[in-house]
């Protein structure tokens, strides 16, 4: 194994900073007589916080422990192998910094045929292997437990998947080949393209068993012991594990067809690593792993150095660091204590809020509303949701009754947040509205309470500049839907000081929300870009360019919707009025379309109708398209896409030069957390970069070389 050592050595060269995961070998007499087992146990030497990682030095470490077993069991001096993990961590796959720093196809290469010509090793004892999935496993993780005869899971395994995908990889040590050897190609295409394209869906230790990927399950108290004496019955032959015949015809055929048609659905054929990874599990239908490991080193290199990868793994560091550490965030320490939270509004968007609130940080939360009616259905509607939890199974009875009593409602302010922390307002969008509410707020709360405003496109420096402490008013702006977007832009007007900002991220992260600093200022950032993006489209249909025309210029990004399904979920009434709100502030760039008025004032929901309520397959309203008034102008979908793009990369630099962000990366993190946009573009800046727009808009990128892409 010479070649495999060397090739890991040189690769390590490229990774200096790489956290080497240990492969210790112990050994222990198995129950029952079954003989002595050798165990190999990864370990970085960090806590669960730190997961397990396979770097080049990692892999070599690993390489070196199977010399050792491998001598052994040819000697005759042990019976099995087995391979687990740290507490809580089986071990989570590649080590991805180090894919960030690779400049050369060869060395790409070098990286998915180490971990091939490693973990097949395990295959090719003279003993049986067996890995324990005793904790999270993801990527390389669960491909190396693959290539052993038999594997056990936890039941108390919170997180299993090969999420490559879903970065703009493929599953390349084995993943690709193997899986669907052992579970068939329709449940391999469910956890390789469907759950990696599902916002990378984990699955837990019940479920892996469930779908044959583990050959028997145990609890996690005692996991490792009840997994050795299974082990034991194994090799004893009292245990005869069964596996199901795989249908190689038709059905494999099917399964690739379907990942096809998943992946056109999420990407649209914009980024590679889905097709890639459906080409190699339709190629292992004959059980050919060596060609299958072969075409997997092909497609990792080629993803490695491609854009997809390096815009996923940009995007993926955005969410995992960024996102924890905001940009501008004031100390810590400046935090107030909230121990009551109360709501001004009892709508869905309120109903919605309270309902988190009350789940996250346990506090009572009060709503108000300006009928009782109102205030009786959006206590009610937390309370049918907290049930809802309970019958799945999510919260026990005691903690369902314990949430309920902490929601209440009333008519009187001054009852209601006479000792409230943290107020957020959830009214109708309209600053006189808002500015009447926050008076009446500011007159009953303590000194101390932080006043919030959930407005998605109104000046908060305005909506404070008549109380006697504006310093005390943040921006706090979610996402709907409020329980799934991760987004919670959080606004500094001009007066607001380091405490209630302090509070407002202290508040976020205990909410679990991503939340970004953005400066007071029209739409602040995810709706300024959007409705400069809608308004292009809205523009050229105007003008004269076929609906259906609009909408498939704009497929080649592989957006998770359409910009008029988008209006649709948005609501059309709601888009009016940001697009009036920017027009009032940039007229020269923000248009107020006559024919979105006119679907407004005609009470439609959206531009599409669905027939038999097929959600998959939209349709123009007729009544709509009666609406439309359009111009002679009709732009092909190239010409369309460049204009909306143009449009996007001029407002985010001009978004960027009056500092609504500190930095391009924020812009990104925005889209990805509040708009769902695809980890494979890395938001909308290294897209724009990469296709020339930012060049041609702006004079410039706005990312560095090798920040979102090859390293030069």
């Amino acid at each position: 194994m010479t070649n495999t050592a060397e090739l890991l050595k040189g690769a390590a060269e490229l990774f200096p900073g790489e956290v080497v995961t240990q492969a210790h070998v112990r050994h222990l007499d198995l129950p029952l007589g079954a003989g002595r087992f050798a165990l190999i146990t990864l370990d970085n030497g960090l806590d669960h916080t730190k997961p397990t990682t396979f770097g080049p030095a990692s892999l070599a470490n690993l390489n070196t422990a199977i010399d050792q077993v491998e001598k052994e069991a040819a000697d005759g001096e042990i019976t099995g192998v087995g391979i687990t993990g740290k507490p809580f961590i089986f071990a989570v796959g590649a080590d991805l910094k180090g894919v960030e720093l690779l400049k050369r196809h060869e060395d790409a290469l070098a990286i998915g045929k180490g971990g091939h010509d490693v973990f097949k090793r395990l295959s090719a004892l003279a003993v049986p292997t067996f890995a324990y999935y005793n904790g999270a496993a993801m990527g390389g993780g669960v491909e190396v437990g693959l290539h052993c005869s038999y594997r056990t899971v936890s039941a108390a395994l919170p997180a299993f998947s090969l999420p490559e995908v879903f970065l703009g990889l493929v599953p390349g040590w084995g993943g690709c080949t193997l899986l669907p050897n052992l579970i068939g190609a329709d449940r391999a295409v469910s956890v390789i393209i469907e759950n990696s394209l599902n916002q990378n869906k984990q699955l837990k230790g019940e479920q892996v068993y469930d779908l044959g990927i583990a050959d028997a399950i145990f609890e996690g108290a005692d996991f490792l012991e009840q997994s050795l004496i299974w082990t034991a019955s194994v090799l004893k032959g009292e245990i005869e594990v069964a596996r199901p015949e795989i249908d190689r015809g038709d059905a494999w055929h099917e399964a690739v067809v379907r990942g096809r048609a998943i992946a056109d659905g999420k990407v649209h054929g914009a980024a590679p690593a889905a097709y890639r990874a459906l080409e190699i599990i339709d190629a292992a239908r004959n059980g050919d792993l060596a060609r299958g490991y072969e075409a997997e080193e092909k497609a990792l290199a080629d993803l490695i150095m491609g854009s997809e990868l390096r815009s996923g793994i940009y995007a993926f560091n955005l969410v995992q660091k960024r996102g924890k550490r905001p940009a501008g965030a004031p100390d810590k320490s400046l935090a107030r204590p909230v121990s009551k939270v109360g709501v001004v509004g009892a709508g869905l968007m309120a109903s919605q809020l309270a309902l988190l609130f009350v789940r996250r940080l346990e506090v009572p939360v009060v709503l108000t509303d300006i009928d009782q009616e109102r205030v009786d259905k959006g206590v009610g509607y937390v309370h049918g949701e907290i049930d809802k939890l309970l019958l799945k199974g999510r919260i026990n009875k005691d903690k369902a009754n314990r949430l309920k009593a902490a929601v209440t409602g009333s008519l009187d302010k001054a009852a209601a947040f006479g000792d409230a922390d943290f107020v957020i307002e959830a009214v109708f969008e309209e600053m006189g509205v808002k500015q009447k509410v926050f008076a009446e707020v500011e007159a009953v709360v303590p000194e101390h309470a932080i006043l919030a405003t959930n407005t998605s496109s109104l000046s908060v420096s305005e909506m404070a500049s008549q109380l006697r402490h504006p310093e005390r008013v943040v921006g706090f702006h979610f996402f709907n839907p409020v329980a799934i977007l991760p987004l919670l832009e959080i606004v500094r007007g001009e007066k607001t000081d380091d405490a209630a900002l302090a509070t407002a991220f202290g508040v976020a992260k205990k909410l679990k929300k991503t939340a970004v600093l953005v400066k007071d200022a029209p739409a602040f950032v995810v709706n300024r870009i959007l409705t400069r993006f809608m308004g292009e489209i809205q523009n050229v249909i105007d003008e004269g360019t076929p609906v259906d025309t609009a909408e498939r210029a704009i497929e080649p990004l592989g957006l998770p919707m359409s910009p008029l399904v988008l209006l649709e979920l948005v609501g059309p009434a709601i888009g009016l009025h940001v697009s009036e709100t920017l027009h009032g502030a940039f007229p020269e760039r923000f248009t107020v379309s006559e024919n979105l008025r006119r679907v407004v004032e005609a009470g439609k929901r959206g531009f599409y109708v669905r027939a038999d309520g097929n959600s998959a397959k939209p349709e123009l309203d007729p009544e709509v398209a009666a609406l439309l008034q359009q111009g002679d102008t009709v732009l092909t979908e190239e010409q369309v896409r460049t204009r909306v793009l143009d449009a996007v990369a001029q407002e985010i630099g001009l978004m960027l030069e009056e500092g609504i962000v500190a930095e391009a990366q924020d812009i990104d993190l925005c889209l990805i957390t509040g708009a769902g946009w695809p980890f494979h573009l890395g938001g909308i800046t290294p897209y724009l970069d990469r296709e020339g727009v930012s060049e041609r808009v702006n004079g410039k990128t706005f990312l560095a070389q090798g920040v979102a892409s090859v390293p030069a």
